[in-house]
């Protein structure tokens, strides 16, 4: 897997969900904790029936890093 360092978009340090660099708060957990040294991607539409999701323990659709530094 490559090392992703992106600008426009940080990585929860606690939940993993890609954000927005702009954000402040993570919409999903609430930790105020990022990181922008983060490596794959995964976006969940229907975490009840998705495998992945279930895999990477994932409640809430949206767009996922694999690997959080």
């Amino acid at each position: 897997m490559s090392k992703r360092t992106s600008a426009r978009f940080k990585c929860c340090l606690r939940c993993k969900a890609l954000l927005l660099s702009q954000a402040s708060i993570c919409p999903n957990c609430r930790s105020s904790e990022f990181t922008t040294d983060w490596s794959g991607i995964v976006i969940v539409f229907d975490p009840e029936n998705s495998v992945i999701a279930k895999a990477l323990n994932l409640t809430k659709p949206g767009r996922y890093a694999i690997k959080c530094r």
